[in-house]
């Protein structure tokens, strides 16, 4: 396995397990995820692929077999009013293909972006996780990642 940035060579890897993570969703959440649908378009991720503050690295076999993915986005908050500008590695959007679960994929795919943080000088990495989906929060805490905001809702 080879942790590296994603090309437009991987989409197709990408948005099969970007069909995989969206079902876990929809099964957690169905009142708020839509299932059989893409989360991007073809175009859409080419532009992401094309972003330099919105690197994805992907996890692959030696036939370049797209194991897992990790979705990134610089954030930085300059002359907000209360918030200061440390700069945030976010991971929008992290899966191990449902294949190669417990084969360390997703640890590697973390340790990745976390040292590639800390190559940039990034000040922290952030991201977040659906309470429906209990094995990511187990994966996150066992990471070593803590809560630093929790959203809350009632459903009407």
């Amino acid at each position: 396995m080879v942790i590296k940035r994603a090309t437009n060579v991987h989409m197709e890897g990408i948005d099969r397990l970007l069909g995989q993570v969206l079902m876990v969703h929809h099964n957690g959440r169905p009142d708020l995820f839509k299932a059989n649908v893409r989360k991007y378009t073809d175009s859409e991720l080419e532009e992401i692929l094309a972003d330099p503050k919105r690197p994805i690295f992907v996890a692959v076999d030696e036939q370049e077999k797209v194991l897992g993915y990790a979705f990134c986005v610089y954030q930085q908050h300059v002359n907000d009013n209360i918030l200061t500008d440390i700069r945030t590695l976010y991971i929008d959007d992290i899966c191990v293909d449902e294949d190669c679960r417990k084969m360390h994929v997703g640890s590697s795919l973390y340790n990745y972006v976390i040292d590639f943080a800390r190559r940039e000088g990034f000040y922290n990495v952030t991201l977040n996780v659906w309470s429906c989906n209990p094995t990511a929060m187990k994966f996150y805490e066992a990471c070593g990642l803590v809560p630093y905001k929790v959203g809350m809702e009632k459903v009407l």
